[in-house]
């Protein structure tokens, strides 16, 4: 295997959290819920996955727990947002605080405690492929999963009818509702759904990324949330925001090591964030929608396609039956 190809798996497998995170609060928040408990929800579930492993031995229940801990927090935000009318932000802000809080609890005594890993399974025939073959098909099931599932997503939002019915009740959900859609009782149903992947991509951290239980995945789940905004609530940006984040990483700690940059290994780390914040700024902003002056008028159909920044127009709102 290449420098190239070692590299680019590494990006892979390192973003993979990253990526089935990020979808799962898409399909969230296409649904109207803003759930903000993602960091302390991955801890959580890294956490819940490596106990249940070291216990049991059994990987598919550790990956079970893990998103089961998901779909409960998600819950709790839903329920709380639906059924007790309280602020979304607030409760999956406090949840945050919570589930990280209680994740180094009940953590302390499989603290750095050897676990389990996903087995390493390549794809015959494809792993052999030169440079996509160990960049694309030489892992285990979690990180197919997460490549897999930005396609999956994609397709079920643009391309069925459910997904049309998803867009529209984060959209417009009194006019769904007149049409006899079930607004609320779907966002429970997205809500949970978008947990559980949050919960996997916890379990995707200490059965495969960063084996065993450790405090240093803070931080992880505030990166899954600006990507969905930085990816403009669209799946593929999502992952492509994942894969460029966690490159930027790599490339920083690389260029560090190899001593081309002599600065401190905290400011090397954050460079990724600057960029991510720029990024997002200028998403945000509406400076990227005004390139159309700029751009040839047989592309600027591309152009708008790709610089879009609008989140669903009831995203964080409560829906009421009238």
């Amino acid at each position: 295997m290449t420098g190239l190809e070692s590299t680019l798996r590494g990006i892979v497998r390192a973003a993979a959290p990253i990526v089935i995170a990020g979808q799962g609060e898409l399909i969230t928040e296409r649904s109207g819920v803003i759930n903000l408990s993602l960091d302390g929800t991955i801890m959580l579930s890294a956490m819940t996955a490596h106990v249940i492993v070291r216990e049991t031995g059994s990987l598919p229940q550790a990956v079970l727990a893990a998103m089961l801990v998901g779909a409960a927090v998600a819950f709790i935000v839903v329920f709380s947002s639906i059924g007790l009318r309280l602020n979304q932000v607030a409760v999956g802000f406090v949840l945050t605080i919570l589930c990280a809080d209680l994740a180094i609890f009940l953590g302390k005594p499989h603290f750095n405690q050897p676990g389990k890993e996903i087995p390493h399974m390549p794809i015959p025939l494809l792993s052999d492929i030169p440079l996509l073959g160990p960049v694309l098909f030489d892992h285990n099931p979690l990180i197919y999963f997460s490549l897999l599932l930005t396609v999956l997503v994609w397709f079920y939002i643009y391309r069925t009818r459910p997904g049309l019915t998803l867009r529209s009740i984060g959209e417009q959900p009194e006019a769904a509702f007149v049409r006899g859609t079930p607004v609320n009782r779907l966002r429970y149903v997205y809500t949970l759904v978008g947990g559980a992947l949050v919960g996997l991509a916890g379990a995707t951290y200490s059965l495969s990324v960063k084996l065993g239980w450790k405090e240093d995945l803070s931080g992880e789940g505030w990166i899954a949330l600006a990507i969905v905004i930085f990816g403009l609530w669209i799946p593929w940006r999502v992952a492509l925001g994942a894969y460029l984040i966690v490159g930027l990483r790599s490339i920083a700690i690389d260029l560090q090591d190899n001593k081309v940059i002599d600065l401190p290994a905290q400011i090397v780390n954050m460079l990724p964030w600057f960029l991510m914040i720029l990024t997002l700024l200028l998403a945000t902003s509406g400076v990227l929608t005004r390139l159309d002056r700029y751009t040839p008028e047989r592309f600027r159909p591309y152009v708008r396609r790709f610089t879009r920044a609008a989140p669903p127009r009831a995203l964080g709102t409560t829906f009421e039956k009238h």
